[in-house]
């Protein structure tokens, strides 16, 4: 219950009613599900004193395999958890899937009837393995519909959510639970809540009516690779697909836009960019891998080994992908084709027979050197992709970064790989994190001052590093890195039917249950997509929550906000390992400049007026909101602005008054619905309309 007793005292500062509203017990008991780590879904621990001998826990696991994309989930009967992984690429002989398996060990794997044939080769060539068989069921295509596995969740046996609970909160608690950007994900979670539901898999000698419970969710990441989800890349820009700018070309492919990918492919050959693709998706933990290449990528960056690159690159130029092409043609037969036939006889078949044995040959050379040729094509993609990170390094002025097996994270005069394109000067800035350095840091500064673009810049130079690329930095130091959660962008989506502040909680909670002491975590302007007090009480507990962390399990959290109070106000608990940055300007008599230098300390004003007139608001309106904000920061009435007309309907109404203390009440010939029609009602609806 950490998290919501911050929430509870930092409401309690901020607020100064004390009746709570519905909207505040909402965000309450929103936050409680955020928290991640303080409260466990799972039955309490087995009682030391039973020894009875209970059945083998069971693993079953859900796989879908479509257009070089995986998507899996498994049940875990020991703990009743659901693991999940999102969509990831794997290649033609399924290795990811391999590696899942050998970690997972499923007992059960259930999958599709309509696959595709590396998943049917796959399986038939797993059971024929003699040492490991697991049992494989398929089931129809529709069960591993889209629409039914989101009601075969809706629909699942949650016990830690009360009976009560309406289909649409239900629903809004699943999204922070489980991501909804992966369909094929979700079409295999919809066929193991089936074969969960067949099997009774818990629940054997319940009532049929019991359904297999799921008591925990839980993202699975296979070992050593780093975890980042879609936002992640979308907001980093690390991919960018773009229409073609051509109408009449919209429907003929994207290309790639101004984005990481987009200036470090570099490759010559198509697997190239295709494996370049890959290393993106897959970032690794693995110091070896990414040790040898760098090993490469110094290589042919070294001057003396220019002409080496440009010679390799040259020749893989030369390497074509042949696509195989089917051609629309009409067949008829008419006098002159039977006359010619006769005359020369049906030459196109004898000519056809003859290229059908040559292929026939062909193939079956090839067949015999199958191993060979994809080691070759493998080797040579990987080449491929190494100079293609060489070419970039060379051109950028990018620096090899040191890999260790530690929990720092150090760069010095690091910049933006993408802006410092765009941009004739760029301004570069450090970043220490540690326990001695802080490993929560909070930016303040005023808008366009440079926070969010200082936040991409730490989190691309850090992927960068994870996928062997040299960084743009004068050095860099990064340590073991697990995963990269951000905050900063909320990718609104008509298929799960959130608010956009609810999309920023499911972000929200996705990096405070799934980090670690060795994540990297990125948040922008959270808080901001509800009333201020909310938001910055929201902001506050989920700080406070890190800070309260032991040491080694507090990740690497950059920050950045305009909620100033957060500080001011002293929410946060006091902690060596927070540190607080900020942007510089300078004001120039009215004008504000921006130096975009990283400092330490606090932004002490918003400089909202100076970002209004750069922003070209009429003076006028910035001039009437310094005012107003002086007057409501000293506590004096605020004027209204028509003050001339003000005056004029006070004299107005004045005079009414007088007319009406004159009039001699005792006089029978007075009419005072005439008085009322006439002079009070139409002074009335003026003031009405007025305020």
């Amino acid at each position: 219950m950490q998290i919501c007793e911050n929430l509870t005292s930092i409401q309690q500062v901020t607020r100064n009613t004390t009746a709570p509203s519905l909207n505040q017990l909402f965000m309450a008991a929103a936050l409680e599900d955020l928290r991640g780590g303080g409260m466990d879904f799972g039955p309490p621990g087995m009682n030391g004193d039973e020894e009875e001998e209970e059945d083998s826990p069971a693993v079953l696991l859900s796989v879908v395999v479509q257009h070089g994309q995986v998507g899996l989930c498994f049940y875990d009967s020991a703990d009743s958890s659901l693991h999940y992984m999102v969509d990831t690429p794997d290649n033609h002989e399924l290795h990811l899937l391999t590696r899942v398996i050998q970690e997972v060990n499923p007992h059960v794997i259930i999958t599709s009837a309509k696959q595709e044939r590396c998943m049917t080769r796959y399986l038939q060539e797993l059971g024929q393995n003699p040492h490991y068989k697991p049992e494989v069921v398929t089931y129809p295509y529709v069960d591993f519909g889209l629409e039914v596995g989101k009601q075969r969740l809706l629909s699942a046996n949650l016990p830690f959510l009360p009976a009560c609970i309406s289909d649409r909160d239900r629903m809004s608690y699943l999204s922070s639970c489980i991501s909804f950007d992966s369909p094929l994900m979700l079409r295999a979670v919809g066929a193991l809540l089936k074969c969960l539901d067949r099997r009774r898999v818990g629940v054997e000698l319940e009532d049929s009516s019991v359904g297999v419970p799921i008591l925990q969710f839980h993202t699975y990441t296979l070992k050593g690779v780093v975890c980042i989800d879609r936002d992640t890349y979308s907001v980093l820009q690390i991919f960018k697909s773009e229409l073609h700018p051509s109408v009449y070309k919209l429907h003929s492919g994207e290309k790639e836009g101004l984005s990481l990918y987009g200036i470090l492919n570099r490759c010559r050959c198509k697997f190239g960019s295709k494996l370049l693709r890959l290393w993106f998706l897959r970032p690794t933990q693995d110091l070896a891998v990414l040790h040898r290449r760098q090993e490469v990528i110094r290589f042919f960056t070294s001057p003396r080994n220019s002409d080496v690159l440009t010679t390799l690159q040259s020749s893989l130029r030369n390497i074509r992908n042949i696509p195989f092409l089917s051609e629309d043609r009409l067949h008829y037969r008419s006098q002159r084709t039977r006359e010619l036939d006769d005359l020369l006889g049906d030459l196109h078949c004898d000519i056809r027979d003859m290229e059908t044995a040559v292929m026939t040959q062909l193939q079956s050379a090839i067949l015999e050197r199958s191993s060979s040729l994809y080691k070759v094509l493998d080797l040579t993609a990987e080449l491929d992709c190494l100079m293609a990170m060489s070419a970039a390094s060379q051109e950028y002025s990018y620096t090899s970064p040191k890999l260790a097996n530690h929990r720092k994270i150090t760069i010095t005069q690091g910049r933006h790989p993408l802006l410092e394109l765009c941009s004739p000067v760029f301004v570069a800035n450090s970043f220490h994190s540690s326990e001695s350095e802080g490993r929560v840091k909070i930016i303040t500064g005023p808008n366009s001052s440079g926070k969010s673009i200082y936040l991409k810049q730490v989190g691309l130079i850090v992927f960068m590093a994870l996928i062997g690329s040299d960084v743009p930095a004068k050095e860099a130091e990064i340590g073991l890195v697990d995963g990269i959660f951000t905050r900063m962008q909320s990718r609104e989506s008509v298929s799960v039917g959130l608010s956009t502040f609810m999309i920023d909680l499911n972000q929200m909670a996705q990096a405070l249950n799934s980090s670690t002491g060795n994540s990297l975590v990125l948040i922008d302007e959270f808080g901001k997509g509800t009333n201020t007090v909310d938001g910055l009480s929201l902001l506050a507990a989920s700080i406070s929550h890190w800070l309260r962390k032991a040491v080694v399990d507090v990740p690497h959290v950059l920050l950045a906000t305009n909620f100033h109070s957060v500080l001011q106000l002293g929410l946060l608990p006091s902690s060596g390992l927070l540190s607080l940055l900020t942007l510089e300007t300078a004001v120039d008599g009215d004008e504000l400049v921006f130096l975009y230098q990283l400092k330490d300390g606090i932004c002490q004003s918003s400089y909202a007026a100076n970002i209004a007139t750069l922003a070209g608001l009429p003076s006028c309106l910035v001039q009437r909101g310094v005012e107003v904000s002086e007057l409501y920061r000293t506590g004096r009435p605020i004027k209204r602005t028509d003050k001339a007309s003000s005056d004029e309907q006070a004299k107005r109404c004045r005079s009414v008054v007088e007319r009406f203390l004159s009039l001699n009440l005792d006089d029978k010939d007075l009419d005072l619905q005439a008085f009322m029609k006439d002079e009070l009602l139409p002074s009335a609806g003026e003031l009405l309309n007025r305020n």
